[in-house]
């Protein structure tokens, strides 16, 4: 790329090959969103034309109404007459001395066809709900698309939350069906799932279980209830390789997605299937540039939504090939991950901060027989990218060509909202980029005063809201209007987070609008001090927390994962960059140091956690963790 300042532009190349390059898309959309959504959506295969493009009852809209899709026919059989042959799906597993799996487009459409007409004989029917408790393996691949194609709705629960994890998110979407393995690998340990799963469906809505042989182990024999377990090569062992699509009306549900919500409350978030699948399309094509000849992996389990929306349903809307990994990326090889992406010549590479600096963590030597010439675009996902993540990500891994996207978008909205485009940019270290075209964003006052260029606020989203946006929280419509339409009313969307925008259009996100701490009345967000303390070249990751003061209300608590160094010079170190930064007003009550600290599996840090450990609140469930003992290691700390 091409550097002015502290902004990056795409190098000539880049700008001719991308599909999206010429500023004026901006304002060409902007000057009718709903037309062209409308546009883009005529792009895919509908079973019957929409009749109208855009409804709005705040806080309830619609889109393409009245239309028929169906989202597994739009990934599978509209690419049969000219990609049957190419590769679809390429699945990684994490014992090296396994089979590598590669489904073309037409074995993939024939295993989903299959599956499909099995999830039909014992059952399953438009509108049921189907549970997803499955690892990175192809059958959760051919388990979401075959509900899809059959119009039954899927909740896919994280493989590493636990039995009573489980348990809440079947009971709250009344799935009826439960798909799972007898287990599978992780970091050279096999974890049982279903024994995991059988804990988590008593007392639930399940009424049958089908399971995926992983590790090749036998289990229906040794269970009572025989008559309601199946396994999943036995079922579709004898069925017919097609299925007719089912007519899908564009409303109709598609996933419910049961996470944390924006306002931090459990929410089994509902999406919708024409919209999401037109916005699952267009933003892999306009975001990702994703051509025919891409090789697309993106490192989030299915268990969250980049996993479904990018892992998964974008690539293949657009014709990709996609790449899965059961395992951990830096396992049993800290460069793992980059033997994955040379050899699947890996063109686009999705993965979080967390990971990044993690490979960062292990240093640039062992990535010296890598050349990473396959690559062409970089994501960042799950929290805002610092700029020295940014810029090891762009030196060490895109080798200073490639462009760096920081996408921003939630659960909730289905897709990407912010980010540059790598035909356009510019991209700016730690700054998301631009509203994409057809987004509407603004960012306001807590009166809801839109505020000028380089003033912090919160970010909001504005009618027409992009297609693929939540359309309800399942069965709780009062907490889909108190989490996102009651901070400025029912026509505004309150996403929870910071942000302000820069002179060149540019938004920077400053973390969730709980992040703000508010120190003798001062507001100040985690991001900020995280940030401040990362620009140390000796800090590997950090997480700042606020906790209750007697005499300032809140003051910052940093934990922080640093290279070998002395501690008392690296907490010097931190002080004063804050000072720097910041100033006084920011400094913090603790500075502990960590080898660890407590993530998702798709990367993120528990703050939250963190800050339940200091006050010592009840933690709740913590299986979901990647690294649990990280808990205990904290509170050991804490002690000293």
């Amino acid at each position: 790329m091409i550097q002015k300042g502290n902004l990056f532009f795409p190098l000539e190349e880049t700008k001719n090959k991308a599909r999206f390059n010429d500023e004026k898309i901006y304002e060409e959309v902007g000057k009718n969103p709903i037309k062209f959504w409308s546009k883009v959506a005529k792009e895919l295969k509908w079973q019957k034309p929409w009749k109208e493009d855009f409804i709005h009852n705040p806080p309830y809209f619609k889109w393409f109404v009245s239309g028929k899709i169906n989202l597994s026919e739009n990934c599978l059989d509209r690419h049969l007459p000219e990609r049957k042959d190419k590769v679809a799906l390429i699945w990684e597993p994490e014992l090296k001395s396994e089979e590598v799996v590669e489904l073309t487009y037409e074995e993939l459409f024939k295993k989903v066809n299959k599956f499909s007409n099995a999830l039909l004989k014992i059952g399953i029917r438009k509108g049921d709900v189907v549970g997803i408790y499955l690892p990175m393996i192809p059958e959760t691949v051919i388990s979401m698309l075959a509900c899809a194609r059959i119009g039954a709705i899927h909740t896919v629960i994280f493989s590493a939350f636990s039995s009573e994890a489980l348990n809440t998110r079947l009971n709250a979407t009344t799935a009826k069906i439960l798909i799972t393995a007898d287990g599978y690998y992780r970091r050279g340990e096999v974890i049982k799932l279903k024994e995991k799963a059988d804990l988590g469906i008593k007392n639930s809505s399940v009424e049958k279980i089908i399971i995926v042989q992983r590790l090749k182990e036998k289990i229906i024999d040794n269970i009572n209830n025989k008559e309601n377990n199946f396994y999943f090569d036995e079922l579709v062992k004898n069925e017919n390789e097609n299925c007719v699509p089912a007519e899908i009306d564009s409303e109709d549900p598609l996933f419910i997605l049961p996470e944390s919500g924006t306002g931090g409350a459990f929410l089994p978030i509902l999406h919708t299937t024409g919209g999401y699948t037109v916005q699952a399309y267009f933003t892999g094509k306009a975001v990702f540039d994703l051509k025919d000849s891409d090789v697309f992996w993106s490192t989030a389990d299915v268990g969250w939504v980049t996993g479904h929306t990018y892992s998964i349903y974008s690539p293949l809307l657009n014709g990709a090939t996609i790449v899965i990994f059961e395992g951990a990326p830096d396992f049993p090889e800290k460069d793992r991950w980059a033997e994955i992406i040379e050899k699947y010549n890996v063109s686009i590479f999705y993965t979080a901060p967390t990971a990044i600096r993690m490979f960062a963590k292990y240093g640039a030597e062992i990535l010296k027989k890598y050349q990473f010439k396959s690559l062409r675009i970089l994501g960042s996902v799950g929290e805002p990218i610092d700029e020295s993540t940014w810029k090891w990500y762009f030196k060490e891994i895109g080798k200073e060509k490639c462009p760096i996207l920081d996408t921003w978008w939630q659960t909730e909205t289905g897709g990407i909202m912010i980010s540059s485009l790598p035909g356009i940019g510019p991209f700016c270290p730690s700054f998301a980029g631009r509203e994409l075209p057809g987004i509407k964003i603004d960012i306001l006052d807590e009166k809801g005063k839109s505020l000028p260029t380089g003033e912090k606020g919160n970010l909001v989203i504005l009618s027409p809201f992009s297609p693929g946006m939540l359309r309800d929280v399942y069965k709780n419509s009062k907490a889909y209007i108190e989490n996102y339409w009651s901070k400025y009313g029912k026509n505004i969307y309150f996403t929870s987070d910071g942000a302000f925008r820069d002179k060149n259009g540019l938004i920077k996100i400053v973390g969730r609008v709980d992040d703000v701490i508010k120190v003798a009345g001062h507001r100040i967000t985690t991001v900020e001090i995280e940030n401040s303390i990362l620009k140390n070249k000796k800090v590997e990751e950090v997480a700042v927390i606020g906790v209750p003061d007697q005499i300032k209300g809140e003051i910052p608590v940093v934990f922080v994962d640093v290279k070998d160094n002395e501690e008392k010079e690296i907490k010097e170190e931190i002080i004063n960059q804050i000072k720097k930064d910041i100033g006084p007003i920011a400094l913090p009550k603790e500075i502990y140091i960590t080898d660890d600290l407590p993530k998702t599996r798709s990367g993120k840090i528990m703050r939250g956690l963190l800050k339940k450990i200091i006050t010592e609140d009840n933690l709740g469930d913590i299986s979901s963790l990647a690294n649990e003992d990280s808990v205990q290691k904290i509170k050991d700390i804490l002690k000293k």
